[in-house]
């Protein structure tokens, strides 16, 4: 696991070199006489302010940055970097009815038994594969095998690819997210309504970048 806290406080250069182990799961250093490739699979989580004074789209507060400002903030984090980054989602403040309301939440032991079941799927559909042992990891031929969508899914993931421009990268990274979405709902095939959320998790870069 790799934390990066205020992302774009990092030099752009240096969040750059990130995307080929995010890719490929190794990284490669190449000197004069000799090239040397290392293994370096990871998760990546990463935080950041919408501007930089961190109010930008709140309505409770006013944001004092200028465009340029903001434009300068955002721009360390390019459109190839986040195309490698699986969810991308917004968190606004929690409301004070919310924080004190009592409405039912499920438990972390409940949310723990449905990813063990979950990953539990996943070795089992893996099993036989070299190097996969997640939905993350499928390369485009499992993809293809185990993310067959319905038609009303196919005309859902055209609309949003149409719409929200989105990349070949982003694309397979949906199909990936919603086949783990579907996982941890126990359902055998990727529904429609997978499919949407995985959808909402890869609009930030559209939406907020643009």
């Amino acid at each position: 696991m790799l934390f990066l806290d205020e992302l774009p406080e990092f030099q752009r250069n240096v969040l750059e070199v990130l995307r080929q182990p995010l890719e490929e799961g190794a990284v490669t250093i190449a000197r004069a006489a000799l090239s040397v490739t290392f293994p370096a699979r990871f998760m990546l989580a990463a935080a950041m302010n919408p501007c930089p004074c961190g109010f930008f789209g709140d309505p409770a507060h006013d944001c004092h940055c200028t465009p340029p400002q903001i434009q300068r903030y955002v721009s360390k984090i390019s459109g190839p970097l986040l195309d490698r980054i699986d969810i991308h989602i917004e968190v606004p403040a929690v409301k004070y009815k919310e924080l004190r309301g009592d409405s039912a939440i499920e438990d972390s032991a409940a949310v723990r038994e449905r990813v063990i079941r979950a990953r539990g799927r996943q070795t089992e559909r893996f099993t036989g594969e070299k190097h996969v042992y997640a939905n993350a990891q499928m390369p485009p031929r499992l993809i293809r095998k185990h993310c067959a969508i319905t038609a009303d899914g196919e005309k859902l993931l055209e609309t949003a690819v149409m719409r929200l421009g989105l990349s070949a990268r982003a694309h397979d990274r949906i199909l990936k997210v919603s086949r783990t979405i579907a996982d941890l709902d126990a359902s055998a095939g990727i529904e429609p309504r997978h499919l949407a959320e995985a959808i909402q998790y890869r609009t930030l870069d559209r939406t907020y970048w643009a």
